[in-house]
Formats: C-alpha cells, structure tokens, sequence
C-alpha cells in the first residue's frame, strides 16, 4: 500500500525510479540528476554502464543503417550512371500506330547484337563509334525479352536475322535491316509492327562489347554433344565441355555455316551461351548481393548501351528484381519457324503466321506459363545444342 500524507491523509506517490529509458540522459551528463531507487540509493554503477552501452549500440546502428542506405544509393547510381544511354530509341510514330501497353503484364525488352565489321566499340561506355550510322552496321541477333510481372519467370524469343517482315518505309526486306536503314527506332517500330508487343526497353552491344563481357566474368562452359567437323572457315569442334573466353566464345555464336539449320542453330548456339552466362551469374550469388550487383551493373555498363527511358533507378531494379528467378523459370525459343523461301536473289526465313501469333498474345498478356503447357512441341532450346 502507498503511504499517507500525515496532513492530507491522501495517498503520497512514490517516485518513478530512473533508468528504464535509453533516452534518459546518462549520469554526469548534461542535465543528468542522481537516480535515486528505494529510498534514494544510487543505482550501482554496473547498470549504468550497461545503460550506456545499449544507449551508444542503439545509436551505432541507427548511423551503419543510415549509412548503408547511403552507400548503397551512391552504388548503385555510380555504376548505374556508366551504363551508356542511347537516345531517340523508340519509334516517332503516334500512340495510335503503336502496339498499346497491356498494365500489369511484364517487362518486354528488345535486346539487339550489333555486326559493326569494325574493331571500334561501337557500345557501351568504352564506346569510340556512335552505335547506329546508317548503312554502317547491321543487327546480327535480335532477342525479345519478356519478363513476368512477378519476376518469377523470363521468357527469351529469338527472330532470326532473316525474317521477312515489313520494314515501315521500306517495304519487306530481311529485319536484320531495319537496323542498318534506321538504326534502334527503326528496329523497335519493326519488331513491334511484328509481334503486336509494346517493347519498353531496348540493350544493344557489339561483338566487341560480347568478347569484353565474356572474359569479364572469367569466361563460360559449353558443352558441345558431338564432334563438328570443320566447314570452310568454320571451327571444328570435338564432343565435350569447353571452356570459352570472349574469342572462343564469339566463335562460337557466330558460326552458322558448319551446321545443319544454319541460322536456325546459330540462334540456338546463342541461347545457349546466354544460358551458361546466366546460370554462372545466378551460381555466384550476385544478384541477391547489391554490392556485387553493383559491380556487375559497372561491367555491363562498360559494353552494352540502352535506351535513355531507362533510369539508374529503373536499371537496379531491374536487376535486382531478378533475385528470385530460377534457371528452370527462364525458357529459351526460336519464334515459330514457317520454312525458307526465296525473295528475289535472297534466301529468306518465314515465320509460321498462326503459332507466332499465339506467342505474341502470351507475352503480350504475361500469359507465357500457360502457352508453355500447351504449345509443349515448340522449338524450345533442350540440352543437346550443336
């Protein structure tokens, strides 16, 4: 029971002891006052010691926090901002001609390999040629890159650089010269005349750029499943595992004359590298890292350009929000193939109309999950790549 006030007989407050409170100045402090607990003893010096380190750990991790949100912001704008951005990359065409974005379904990005027959860098922060001069340099791989909404799940669609489609003013030629007649605007527009899908980001990087990545990340292992005999200038290759740096691995990607489908098995060599390059990143943990995504945000930056929409903030999350994606989440395809033809004096690949167009709706629609477990007989990359 409380005491009395012998005067008043009310009830006399006991005084409320100091000393639970990190905020609490600590004794001899600036306007700090001898706690008295019980009958106005001091409290033992062992508690306010252990007062005082709560007090300084709670304020160390309060700066590491604030300053680990620094230092990851710097990073990531610094390596970020060495991306080189490429401008006017999208059509000038109105938003009526134009495939109409679908909200909430994905990320769709053209990605874009350049043939500049030239040992300039021609992408890229190293950069000492512009990336697009007209008649300079065709697009020798073009790639739509469909990310779901969820990131749980990518999709990769090789066109094959001798499509024969429209090329807005033009009339038809082979796609791989939209790029070369109006470099990545052109290129985009086709691609979206194409496929109906609204692209939103557009990465282009030359062979040049391709040898300077691979060797960047030590290089990568291809497994070649049966011996290839050597064509005119094209390498033969003996059954077994290699391991690529960026000049074997250039060889590798651009040889299509020593295999059976040609450019077909080309796009297929392609995806293939772009899967061991994938799956070494994902091995070595950096994206779940932001320092070492940082890095390899500076290393990508060093040799691909993308489009100025693209900013700093949008390039790290983009990579970032891949963290979660598993390899058996992201599937490799050509588009559906309709045959070879001849268009004058060019041999030229046709796209089969009907199976294409349900691709482009799944992608359009982030519905690729559901065209994958009905459309299983696809050309889909497998293990056995030549």
């Amino acid at each position: 029971m409380e005491p009395e006030d012998e005067q008043s007989g009310e009830p006399v407050q006991r005084p409320v002891p100091s000393g639970l409170s990190l905020f609490e100045p600590a004794p001899g402090g600036a306007g700090a006052v001898d706690d008295p607990v019980d009958g106005g003893e001091e409290q033992p010096p062992a508690r306010r010691r252990t007062r005082r380190v709560l007090l300084w750990t709670l304020s160390a991790l309060l700066a590491l926090a604030v300053g680990g949100c620094g230092a990851l912001w710097w990073t990531a704008e610094h390596y970020a901002s060495s991306v080189h951005r490429i401008p006017d990359a999208f059509p000038t065409a109105p938003e009526s001609a134009q495939p109409k974005p679908v909200p909430g379904s994905g990320l769709n990005l053209l990605l874009v390999g350049l043939d500049a027959r030239s040992d300039t860098p021609t992408t890229g922060s190293a950069a000492k040629a512009p990336a697009w001069q007209a008649g300079a340099a065709r697009s020798d791989t073009m790639m739509l890159l469909h990310l779901s909404d969820d990131r749980s799940s990518a999709t990769l669609v090789s066109l094959p650089r001798d499509t024969w489609v429209p090329v807005p003013g033009h009339g038809e030629a082979k796609l791989n010269a939209a790029y070369s007649w109006g470099g990545p605007a052109l290129m985009t527009e086709t691609v979206q005349n194409l496929t109906g899908i609204r692209i939103d980001h557009l990465a282009v990087i030359d062979w040049n750029g391709f040898r300077a990545l691979t060797d960047a990340v030590g290089g990568v292992d291809i497994t070649v499943p049966r011996t290839i005999e050597g064509v005119g200038e094209a390498r033969a290759w003996e059954a077994g595992t290699h391991h690529m740096d960026g000049a074997t691995a250039l060889l590798y990607v651009r040889e299509r004359y020593g295999l059976p489908g040609g450019d077909l098995d080309r796009t297929k060599r392609q995806q293939n590298f772009l899967r061991a390059l994938m799956l070494k990143v994902m091995d070595s943990g950096t994206l779940t890292s932001p320092s070492r995504l940082g890095g390899l945000l500076g290393t990508v930056g060093e040799v691909v350009s993308v489009d100025d929409r693209l900013s700093n903030t949008d390039l790290f999350q983009l990579a970032w929000g891949l963290r979660s994606l598993r390899a058996d989440g992201v599937r490799f395809l050509n588009a559906p193939f309709g045959g070879f033809a001849t268009r004058g004096e060019q041999s030229v690949v046709l796209l089969a109309d009907r199976p294409a167009a349900q691709l482009w709706e799944a992608i359009r629609n982030d519905r690729t999950d559901q065209y994958f477990q009905e459309h299983r007989t696809g050309d889909i990359l497998g293990t056995d790549v030549d």
